[in-house]
């Protein structure tokens, strides 16, 4: 199931020779999860767009872990990306695309970010970091990406049912109590710090938070998180998906299958 998540980690060897500085923008720089613009949060899996961003293509593997923390650099890439100066853990590099962690040790506020090749650094560029920055890892342009409780994965073809528990996967819901170690892989489950303000809405409606037994990060993973939800008996077809915490929300569009 998890791998529809981070597919785009397969690891190739494609190289290219010219040495340029990378070049990226403010716009570039967006949510991994949707591809969104706007505020990182502390924690989250953003991703960085531009040109000359590696000489190589390269994914995360297993060898390339500290005991459960993830690198600052791919061995043989070069490639680092720093996120208020601190160096961000890696998981993806390209030429035209950069998959990091941002450092769970910063606060909210103004920050910035540069990408460096072998000491060669791109532009410094202007960002904010929020407490929080919701978003749904997507299957596609307008599905979210769900599980079943045996694993497999919600589609139009498999699709949840009222009262049913669903899994959901996100990046961006904040700080996790107990807290986590910096580049670090959750090891446990550990539940949002901010639970109380969490809001999940199927179709505008708020679901009442006992419909949410847990959520919080993803054993496994680093910058992933999910939601354990069980849908009201009362949701429509297909309804709309949205995840709030505080004044930042999920973009609106998104939909979860589901039918009687």
């Amino acid at each position: 199931m998890l791998l529809v998540l981070v597919s785009w980690f397969e690891a190739r060897t494609d190289t290219l020779a010219p040495r340029v500085a990378p070049s990226y923008s403010g716009n570039s720089i967006v949510n991994a999860a949707d591809n969104s613009p706007g505020p990182l949060a502390p924690g989250a899996i953003a991703t960085i767009y531009g040109t000359n961003l590696s000489n190589v293509t390269r994914a995360l593997t297993g060898s390339d872990m500290s005991g459960n923390l993830l690198p600052t650099v791919l061995p043989g890439t070069g490639v680092h990306v720093l996120v208020g100066g601190l160096a961000a853990g890696i998981y993806y590099v390209s030429p035209n695309q950069i998959n990091f962690l941002v450092p769970v040790i910063l606060i909210p506020g103004p920050s910035q970010v540069i990408v460096t090749i072998n000491g060669l650094a791109g532009p410094s560029i202007p960002i904010t970091l929020a407490a929080t920055s919701p978003a749904f890892f997507q299957l596609d342009q307008q599905t979210v990406v769900a599980s079943h409780i045996d694993g497999s994965v919600v589609t139009a073809d498999n699709p949840a049912h009222p009262g049913q528990i669903v899994v959901l996967y996100a990046t961006g819901l904040g700080m996790v109590n107990p807290p986590l170690t910096n580049l670090a892989v959750a090891t446990a489950a550990a539940q949002l710090k901010q639970l109380a303000a969490l809001k999940i809405t199927l179709d505008g409606n708020q679901v009442d938070a006992s419909h949410v037994p847990y959520a919080g990060v993803c054993p496994g993973f680093a910058g992933l998180y999910q939601i354990n939800l069980q849908l009201p008996d009362s949701v429509g077809p297909n309804p709309e998906l949205r995840v709030a915490l505080g004044d930042e929300s999920s973009p609106a569009g998104l939909i979860l299958p589901v039918q009687p």
